[in-house]
């Protein structure tokens, strides 16, 4: 592998930058009727996302200038911290429940995620396990079974909380990388079968979720209940036309779309910059995808090249999964939409990760 560090990919930093932007503007517009109303400041929400950005850019300059072979010396150290945190958080009295689910770390309105950090975490050692030489990941008991179980105990952590969208993202993530090992097709697929039916004992287990599907298939059977959020979105979709009703002139932000600033921004987002700019956001998703997975191709290098898959695959599920709540295409899960909705963990933990995917960019052909 060529050690001649170059300058980072420009269309990589080009789009993140620019979601980036799109999303301060969008979390002012779309909380600025919910910040003045619960804390008497419409700037409350972007004040917060301000100062988790520039600490997330600073992680990014930091991670995007130095050699990122480095990583695989605390592959195993940030995987047990990992852990070790999202043990912590289920212990009452230390973690706080916000949402319904118990998955948070901190003091007041200011805490952090660790099940956020996992999703890293778990990618940075997947890259740094499947890459050595004496993993051969083509053998289901030595060499798949082993990082399965691993995912699979993480997921299942996670799950207790519970928090199903993040676990989604950090389990789509990790099987991609096991994919792009090489894991041999038939074990995938079994282990597909398996999961599926998992995914349906966990639905079951839990009554919310049965609800958020059936609401899935048919919103208006529970219009005020299940069903809210969806409609509400689609509500907020529809009437943005082609070029929308204009920046700030959102309708569906004053209390119809349950904290339009996250989950939901860019049902906003679509209501007031219309079809143009959704497919402007999406394009720059896609930049960031292509010229992420060239990087992953180009760079001469196992390790990077599974680590630039995973940090990839973890915003590409991530925008997927969002994007497809938002317009109906799937059950609600709660999930963020990279470097656009507001919150702190997310923000901060996707702008690390991108920086070593700029890192990982100054070394590809």
């Amino acid at each position: 592998m060529t050690k001649v560090r170059r300058a980072p990919d420009i269309w990589l930093l080009i789009s993140i930058l620019s979601l980036l932007v799109i999303g301060m503007v969008m979390v002012y517009s779309a909380g600025s009727v919910l910040g003045y109303h619960d804390y008497g400041d419409s700037f409350y929400f972007l004040k917060r996302q301000l100062l988790f950005a520039v600490l997330g850019l600073v992680a990014m300059f930091f991670a995007m200038n130095y050699d990122y072979r480095l990583l695989r010396k605390y592959a195993k150290l940030g995987l047990i911290v990992c852990f070790g945190l999202i043990i912590i958080v289920l212990i009452p009295g230390i973690g706080v429940v916000r949402g319904g689910a118990r998955s948070w770390l901190g003091i007041s309105s200011f805490g952090i995620q660790p099940s956020e950090f996992m999703k890293l975490g778990m990618i940075l050692f997947l890259s740094y396990w499947l890459s050595r030489e004496e993993s051969d990941i083509t053998r289901f008991t030595k060499g798949l079974l082993p990082p399965l179980g691993l995912i699979g105990l993480a997921f299942g952590i996670i799950m207790l909380q519970p928090d199903l969208g993040t676990g989604t993202v950090m389990l789509g993530a990790s099987l991609l990388i096991v994919f792009t090992a090489g894991a041999r097709i038939k074990h995938l697929a079994a282990l597909a079968l398996a999961g599926a039916a998992g995914f349906v004992g966990l639905i079951l287990a839990a009554p919310y979720r049965l609800q958020r599907i059936t609401a899935f298939l048919d919103p208006w059977s529970d219009p005020l209940g299940a069903g809210y959020q969806i409609i509400q979105s689609l509500y907020a979709i529809g009437p943005g036309g082609l070029a929308g009703l204009g920046l700030g002139m959102s309708r569906q932000k004053y209390s119809y779309v349950p904290e339009p600033q996250t989950d939901f921004i860019f049902s906003i987002l679509a209501e007031e910059l219309g079809f143009i700019g959704g497919v402007l956001v999406l394009l720059l998703f896609l930049i960031l995808v292509w010229r992420g997975m060239r990087v992953a191709m180009t760079i001469g290098d196992t390790f990077g090249s599974l680590l630039a898959v995973g940090i990839v695959g973890m915003v590409a599920v991530q925008v997927v999964i969002n994007i497809g709540v938002v317009i109906g295409l799937m059950p609600v899960t709660g999930i963020t939409l990279p470097l656009i909705s507001y919150g702190g963990s997310s923000l901060t933990l996707m702008l690390t990760a991108l920086g070593i995917l700029l890192n990982l960019s100054r070394y590809a052909r």
